[in-house]
């Protein structure tokens, strides 16, 4: 049970006006004057955001890398293949890397781009750069049917004889 409370009058000895503490209690207290000999509290120090921007450096740097490499490659005629993809459920992201993989495997000398722009809402798109789409599944609510009943090996033998 809790001890009853005090009355203005018996407060402790040590919460009287000498304090330099200035609590919501003492300052009723003390009838709401505002005791002068209390320091303000300095402002806490802001800390500069290291993470945040060694992960943008980290992002600008693969974006200038990943711009060199298709400058480099498209000089040298090689295909490029963007796969887009939402990041709203991981089966896109799966679907992705497996159709990047493959065509990485089947086709000698080709890039294949994931997401390089910001990518649109339920969809899933696999495009050659500047050229043809070879699927393409837009506004796709859940639970994303169009794209999971894809068989996805023939998808992309379809790519690779579409690519040669």
């Amino acid at each position: 049970m809790a001890p009853k409370k005090r009355r203005g009058e018996e407060a402790p000895a040590g919460a009287g006006t000498t304090s330099t503490r200035v609590t919501r209690s003492s300052t009723r207290r003390l009838g709401a004057k505002v005791v002068d000999s209390a320091v303000p509290a300095p402002k806490p120090a802001e800390r500069p955001k290291k993470r945040a921007k060694k992960i943008d450096d980290v992002k600008e740097l693969e974006k200038k890398l990943d711009g060199e490499k298709e400058l480099a490659e498209v000089a040298d005629g090689s295909k490029t293949v963007v796969i887009e993809h939402c990041k709203q459920c991981n089966s896109f992201k799966t679907r992705a890397i497996q159709v990047k993989g493959g065509l990485e495997k089947g086709v000698a000398g080709i890039t294949v781009l994931v997401n390089p722009e910001k990518p649109r809402r339920g969809c899933f798109e696999i495009r050659e750069e500047g050229g043809e789409k070879f699927i393409s599944l837009l506004d796709m609510k859940r639970p994303f049917t169009p794209m999971k009943a894809l068989d996805m090996d023939k998808v992309i033998s379809d790519i690779i004889d579409k690519i040669k």
